[in-house]
């Protein structure tokens, strides 16, 4: 007699899947997993912390994290086993470890569990998926893979701006800015920019022989793509762009959760706060560059840009997500332009996001489990 893995009376588990690391109980952002257990409490779902090697997908109980408020600390229980699990292995080698990738794998072929979002985003697929339809074409900036210097050389050719951004990257590491200047007797001379930490460092090159060995150096073995630069609208003399935070709602639907605004720092060629950038309200930016009026305008026509962008992002993957943040970004005529995506959002700083963004995680999370039930 095969006994039921859940009992259909039963609240909805949600487990969070995270790894160990042998030094410590489990990695990832404690603070930020316990929001979401204290969510789930508030909506009615038993939400813990599991992590990969105590996944056991045959079994009605499983050893996992319940948070405890009282002593703001973990403790290691047994749990009842999850209706849902929503991946938040923090970090890409970890998440590519063969017996995490074993349990993943496991779960999306299991009619026991739902996963949603079972891996990290990899920048060059996001783009050949966006470029499949024309609804999504219309905001990618050209983008290539960054492979030769005949390539580097005919995009600086189109474009006097180009980034180069590594594929596997996060929080704008590793990221270069490309400028052709004209100089002396009317030769063309790139300019190089490279973020360190919180400052920039520059180098002038007089050939592409010369800029194509530097960057081959600086790249190393990461695989990079090469992007047309594009002139962002800006605020006292800085650029910015906006972080739109979307999700599935308690219909399963995508839904934008809110929109920020990343202003870039005096010192900086991207708009991370880890490297510099400063938090903004959207509204406030897009009003001092274009009016009130448009800057509502450009907000309504970002969150329905964002809500396309996430389907096809989602069709194209293959795979069942339930929420990513986008980079985007507002050119000086008002046109949006996509730059990333993460299947894995950092928490928002803006509180209204920050609290929306956790009832849409318990929310979804309630959906799927309905939806097995029906199943």
């Amino acid at each position: 007699m095969n006994i039921p893995l859940h009992d259909k009376d039963q609240k909805p588990t949600i487990a969070i899947l995270t790894v160990n690391d042998g030094t410590r109980i489990f990695r990832g952002d404690k603070s930020n997993f316990a929001d979401i257990v204290k969510a789930g409490h508030e909506f009615g779902a038993e939400v813990y912390v599991i992590t990969a090697d105590n996944v056991k997908l045959t079994e009605n109980r499983m050893f996992g994290f319940r948070y405890n408020p009282d002593r703001r600390s973990w403790v290691r229980d047994w749990m009842p086993a999850p209706h849902v699990i929503y991946n938040r292995v923090p970090f890409r080698k970890m998440e590519m470890h063969p017996e995490v990738q074993q349990i993943i794998q496991a779960c999306i072929r299991s009619n026991q569990v739902n996963l949603y979002n079972p891996s990290f985003f990899n920048k060059w697929s996001l783009f050949e998926w966006l470029n499949k339809s024309a609804h999504t074409r219309m905001y990618i900036p050209a983008t290539e893979q960054l492979s030769t210097s005949f390539g580097l050389e005919r995009l600086l050719r189109n474009y006097p701006v180009v980034y180069l951004k590594p594929v596997k990257g996060k929080a704008g590491r590793g990221i270069m800015r490309l400028e052709r200047k004209i100089g002396k007797y009317n030769q063309p001379e790139y300019e190089l920019s490279v973020q360190s930490n919180k400052e920039i460092v520059y180098k002038v090159h007089y050939s592409i022989d010369s800029l194509w060995k530097d960057v081959d150096e600086l790249r190393g073995a990461k695989e990079y793509i090469m992007q047309q630069g594009i002139t962002l609208t800006s605020y006292k003399g800085r650029a910015y762009d906006l972080r739109v935070l979307v999700q599935k709602n308690a219909l399963g639907v995508w839904s934008v959760t809110g929109i920020g605004a990343r202003v870039a720092g005096k010192l900086s060629i991207t708009t991370h706060v880890p490297r510099g950038g400063s938090i903004e309200d959207p509204l406030k930016l897009l009003t001092y560059a274009f009016g009130q009026k448009e800057a509502a305008s450009i907000l309504k026509r970002t969150k329905r840009a964002a809500v396309v962008l996430a389907k096809q992002i989602e069709k194209s993957s293959g795979q069942q997500l339930g929420e990513m943040s986008m980079d985007l970004g507002v050119d000086t005529s008002g046109r949006i332009w996509f730059f990333e995506a993460n299947s894995k959002p950092m928490k928002f700083d803006e509180p209204d996001i920050r609290k929306k963004s956790l009832e849409r995680i318990i929310h979804y999370g309630v959906f799927l489990t309905k939806k097995a039930r029906r199943r």
